[in-house]
């Protein structure tokens, strides 16, 4: 019996594979980085691949309060602008 691990979106709470989400992570140095293709080592956020709540995610700021941090606008404007789609 093999089970597909689930992720969950941090803004709605959805849950379903790691193909479904957009990976954001903070990396050991501390800084942060959209997962595209290449695995990168760190601390991982997931949002789902969803217009609403990537807006949402910038609008309430989801990922500085899942990493304890302040992250960049950047991050969130990559993510909102979806230019990696």
């Amino acid at each position: 019996m093999s089970s597909i691990p689930e992720r969950t979106c941090i803004v709605c709470r959805k849950k379903a594979g790691k193909e479904n989400f957009l990976k954001v992570v903070k990396t050991k140095d501390g800084g942060f980085a959209v997962q595209r293709e290449k695995k990168i080592d760190g601390r991982g956020a997931y949002i789902c691949k969803d217009s609403e709540c990537l807006a949402k995610c910038q609008k309430t700021k989801a990922l500085n309060r899942v990493f304890k941090t302040n992250v960049p606008t950047e991050i969130y404007e990559d993510i909102l602008n979806g230019w990696l789609w």
